[in-house]
């Protein structure tokens, strides 16, 4: 059942390599211990008491994005579409991140709830709000599928352990020091796993430039100089045709699946909400928005030079499928070429710390939602802190176990290149969900009736496009290779339930204005959505708007040199 069984991907361990792999985890489960001190009440496991720095934040708000989704997923489109991935980051990201910060996180921090469903419920109520909860944690169980998917791949390389054993094996450590400290374990973890990411990815990046010669050597290798250009992206959409391509990359994944994920997904929302303060929860995007810019550096350019050295990713790009090599094979097939022992111990380290922080994020967020907005709301009310406490933690203990079914779906479904599975999940639960929060934060007329059938039918028109798409179903209606399927379904389900929202709610009643101050924009007082300037909030340097320009104008210089 190897995934691995049909190509030579074993990576060559020493045990000096074993040995930092050792220490990385023991590491990790003593900050889960030393967390644990801190944990009294449900607050604490769920949100880590809101009590933590921006710095912290931010670092985690962007290690908890760095998964499988990152490693595995932007390395395999860099090999396969080549610089066309760089969209995913300069405009399928940053603005998405600076809107989260300066426009979202006063709502979200400042109504005070503990997630982004129980915003759902205060605007719209409970049916919208169920339906949301139980999106996200369905959302959640199988995204950390994937990300457990991809760590068991690593071990897999690493030991040569069964896919099953390495799964489960996988699922018990991230298990450890999430139900040990909760979220402040799972941040803090972050915060190391995202300097252990970047000293594992930097290697591969600088040693690969050399192998070819730097970067002119590798421009004069990549055959198809399509891939070292970002516009007009036809091989990443599907769409043959340039203008409907760029059109579909800046709307389907510019606008929706970009500010659908990074404003509504709460395993992200979850880290700015767990900071001290209003200041510091608006400076938590904004901040992992730069090292987010810098990153493809080190995932992309890696998956450009792989398809040029590595002969069995060649001869997939040239159509040879024999070798059993995927494009989710990129880095293990690149240390195994690259990197000698002590370097290939940190890279080893640094992509089980990725995959490992995704799906602690992903357990995180979906502990605080089971536990808050479908247990405490529907299940058990009015108990005491500690049952909820309680409740928190066999919450993780379920939803790693359930990660570990949803990781052989997506051993099943990922194909060759595992983030066309994750957009598809994206236009499902994200785009929807960005459609619904958007008239309802700025259109006070949308009713509680609009925001759960505007979900729905949102949420059924992206699977429906996928559903038909999707060759592995038998009934591909659609033939739109690449990811153009998933930027087509998060598109539909925008517009679809843009327009069943509106339509729905001029036949509806809204609630009175009374109850939406604080949810709504034009209801919510300048003074309610502005932080504190003073004390460890004061400087210029910690303003928002600056620091999201800021970003703004690197993302702008960077697409000028390299798109």
């Amino acid at each position: 059942m190897s995934v691995l069984a049909e190509a030579d991907l074993r990576l060559d361990a020493g045990p000096l390599d074993y040995a930092l792999l050792v220490i990385y985890f023991v590491v990790v489960l003593g900050i889960g211990v030393m967390a644990r001190r801190s944990v009294s009440s449900s607050l604490d496991f769920l949100l880590s008491g809101r009590s933590l720095p921006a710095w912290v934040t931010g670092l985690a708000f962007i290690s908890a994005n760095l998964g499988a989704l990152e490693l595995m997923g932007m390395t395999a489109n860099g090999a396969q579409y080549g610089m066309a991935t760089v969209h995913y980051y300069w405009i399928g990201a940053i603005p998405a991140m600076v809107f989260l910060g300066l426009v979202m996180m006063p709502f979200y921090y400042g109504s005070g709830v503990r997630s982004v469903p129980e915003f759902m419920l205060r605007r719209f109520g409970k049916p919208a709000h169920l339906v949301n909860a139980i999106s996200f944690a369905v959302a959640q169980v199988l995204i950390a599928g994937i990300n457990l998917f991809a760590l068991a791949v690593i071990i897999n390389a690493l030991l040569g352990w069964p896919l099953p054993l390495s799964i489960v094996i996988a699922a018990v450590v991230v298990l450890a020091y999430t139900t040990l400290g909760g979220l402040s374990a799972a941040i803090y973890n972050e915060v190391l796993q995202f300097f252990v990411i970047v000293a594992a990815l930097a290697p591969l990046t600088i040693v690969g430039l050399i192998k070819v010669g730097g970067w002119q050597g590798l421009v004069a290798k990549v055959t198809d100089q399509e891939q070292l250009s970002a516009w007009p992206a036809t091989g990443l959409t599907g769409i043959t045709d340039a203008t409907l391509s760029v059109i579909g990359l800046v709307f389907g994944l510019g606008f929706v699946l970009s500010f659908g994920y990074w404003t509504t997904n709460f395993a992200e929302v979850q880290r700015a909400m767990s900071a001290k303060s209003m200041s510091a929860a608006r400076r938590t995007p904004i901040i992992g928005s730069y090292p987010k810019a810098l990153i493809p550096a080190i995932i992309i350019i890696p998956g450009i030079i792989a398809a040029v050295i590595i002969p069995e990713l060649a001869a997939l790009k040239a159509g040879d499928t024999s070798s059993g090599v995927k494009y989710n094979d990129v880095l293990p097939l690149l240390m195994r070429d690259l990197l000698p022992n002590g370097i290939l111990g940190i890279a080893i380290t640094g992509l089980l710390a990725s995959f490992m922080a995704g799906v602690a994020a992903n357990v995180s967020s979906f502990n605080t939602v089971f536990t808050y907005d479908l247990w405490q709301d529907y299940v058990k009310k009015d108990r005491p802190d500690e049952y909820y406490l309680r409740i928190g933690r066999l919450a993780t203990v379920g939803a790693c176990v359930l990660a570990i079914g949803t990781a052989f779906i997506a051993a099943s479904l990922g194909g060759s290149n595992i983030m066309d599975y994750i957009q598809a999940l994206f236009s499902f639960f994200n785009a929807p969900l960005f459609a619904t929060f958007i008239v309802g934060m700025f259109w006070k007329r949308m009713t509680p009736t609009a925001g759960w059938i505007g979900l729905l039918a949102g949420t059924f028109t992206a699977m429906f496009i996928y559903l038909i798409s999707e060759p592995s179903f038998g009934i591909q209606w659609l033939e739109l290779p690449g990811q153009g399927a998933s930027f087509l379904g998060a598109g539909l389900a925008f517009l679809v339930d843009v327009v069943v929202s509106v339509a729905v709610s001029l036949v509806t009643t809204p609630k009175p204005d009374s109850e939406l101050v604080g949810l709504v924009y034009s209801l919510t007082p300048k003074k309610d959505r502005t932080h504190s300037a003073t004390g460890e909030d004061a400087g210029w340097y910690r303003s928002p708007a600056l620091l999201g320009g800021g970003v703004l104008v690197l993302t702008t210089v960077l697409y000028i040199v390299f798109g």
